[in-house]
């Protein structure tokens, strides 16, 4: 063991530091892996923690009244488990968004949805003209704005809405599948 004023060095098979009791270790190094046995693991630089390869743990959770931010700056993300990954905000909104597309993918079973509402924002609208519909363009003959919209596919999976009429008007609006 070596004790300098710029660095204390130590060359050994095991090194460990323990509790003041004894009994419990904090800190452990040796060839194979180091050990941080504290209840809890505070790291305090304004960068975080950074990881050059995996990182294993049971619990990541943020200091309280603080935001958590997983991050990748330059590459993907991955949260990968055998028996599922759930993300739960128990008390305010949870939020994902990108820059591109957004996939949602089950393999072998269903993605459910339940709530209360469900909005789909920014779809679409088809348009048609039934020939019965008024041929003047004053305002106290035009028909009235269309507020209620029947929800169509196309056949590659792209959702539009279709003014709601009598019976389906998605074929009378399928226009928006040849532009998808």
């Amino acid at each position: 063991l070596n004790s300098g004023a710029d660095a204390v060095e130590a060359q050994c098979k095991r090194f460990e530091v323990r509790a003041s009791e004894g009994s419990k270790v904090l800190f452990s190094a040796d060839e194979d892996e180091i050990v941080i046995g504290a209840d809890r693991l505070k790291v305090t630089g304004t960068e975080g923690a950074v990881f050059g390869h995996s990182v294993e743990t049971p619990h990541i959770r943020a200091e309280p009244s603080q935001d958590l931010k997983l991050e990748s700056p330059t590459r993907s993300l991955v949260m990968e488990a055998p028996r599922g990954v759930q993300v739960n905000a128990a008390a305010g909104d949870l939020k994902a968004t990108c820059r591109k597309e957004l996939h949602l993918q089950s393999t072998e079973g269903e993605i459910f949805l339940n709530a209360d509402t469900i909005r789909l924002g920014n779809l679409p609208v088809g348009s048609f003209s039934s020939s019965s519909s008024p041929s003047s363009s004053s305002p106290s003959s035009s028909a009235p704005r269309q507020t209620i919209y029947e929800l169509c596919a196309c056949p590659n999976g792209k959702l539009y809405l279709s003014p709601a009429g009598a019976g389906s008007t998605c074929q009378l609006s399928s226009n928006i599948c040849l532009w998808s």
